[in-house]
């Protein structure tokens, strides 16, 4: 299916969340949306869990994470949630991986990432998990490390890293290629004196080819913005909110027509953010959380038109 344009797209509002939070981890599972740690209001990593049951619209809590943290990554693989990567209560990046079992109510530890980070973006296809950028351990700069988890071995496969050193970029899946875009960029690890500085960047790669395309600047985002929401939604890749260089979130939301390879304005954010959790889930894509003038507990989707 491909969406024509931003009038397709709309906005729904959900039940706002018991707990206010800041880079919390979201997952899509069998009619409930999940709310995994993130940063409290006071700024520090949660071991909160939480769920909202989609047909009665009402939250539950659920058992603790094992690890407290926040920007954590989440990946839905049956009935399993896998977690992965984030920063924890002294700020330090996480290794560690856990498994929330949906049927058991309970957390397993799984293999840990081979660097551990924060900031870290996943897409799932074919029993393969794939973790691109996020920010290293030393000095905290960004990393372009790309790397592969495969479910059955439970083992990470290294892939050619990313074109451009950046932070916090978004990523999404779609017609076989996984899409990098924007971000905090710096220039390389031994530029100290550099400042990072927002992008918008559209890096594409090819599963199939194995290989890295960086798009021409006519293919690049409108807006430059980091911890943004980004997503795939009816032919289109989508970036939502974030910060960028004015002084407060970003509304603003985009799209790139992958049929007409252009990107479109959207209907702007009910409420605007950064450091937003978000998820995909059939014809929405869910923006939670995150920061507007302090930490939110907004719940809202964007949707396309045929799914409101």
């Amino acid at each position: 299916m491909s969406a024509g344009g931003g009038r397709a797209f709309a906005w729904q509002v959900f039940p706002p969340m018991p707990t206010c939070r800041v880079y919390g981890t979201v997952a899509h599972q069998d009619g409930h949306l999940l709310v995994l740690g993130g940063c409290g209001r006071a700024g520090l990593p949660l071991d909160t869990a939480e769920t909202l049951d989609m047909a009665s619209h009402t939250w539950l809590a659920l058992a603790p994470l094992p690890t407290a943290r926040a920007g954590a990554a989440a990946v839905v693989l049956g009935k399993q949630v896998l977690v992965v990567g984030g920063v924890d209560e002294v700020q330090s990046p996480v290794a560690a991986v856990e498994a929330f079992l949906m049927d058991e109510g309970r957390w397993e530890r799984r293999a840990t990432l081979p660097q551990a980070a924060m900031g870290v973006a996943t897409v799932e296809r074919d029993g393969m998990v794939y973790a691109l950028g996020g920010m290293g351990r030393q000095g905290k700069l960004p990393v372009t490390a790309f790397e592969a988890f495969d479910l059955e071995a439970r083992t990470w496969t290294r892939h050619p890293s990313l074109p451009s050193r950046r932070a916090f970029a978004g990523c999404a899946m779609a017609e076989g290629s996984v899409f990098s875009l924007g971000g905090l960029q710096q220039p390389g690890p031994h530029n100290f004196y550099s400042r990072p500085h927002f992008v918008n960047t559209v890096e594409m790669f090819d599963l199939e080819h194995g290989s890295w395309t960086k798009l021409p600047r006519s293919l690049r985002m409108r807006d430059k913005r980091a911890d943004f929401v980004v997503g795939s939604l009816g032919g289109h890749i989508v970036a939502i909110g974030g910060l960028g260089n004015q002084p407060c979130p970003l509304g603003s939301v985009e799209s790139f027509s992958l049929a007409r390879r252009r990107w479109e304005a959207l209907p702007a954010m009910p409420t605007a953010r950064c450091s937003c959790s978000s998820l995909q889930a059939g014809p929405r894509l869910f923006v939670i959380g995150g920061v507007a003038q302090g930490p939110s507990q907004a719940v809202e989707a964007l949707c396309l038109r045929d799914g409101v």
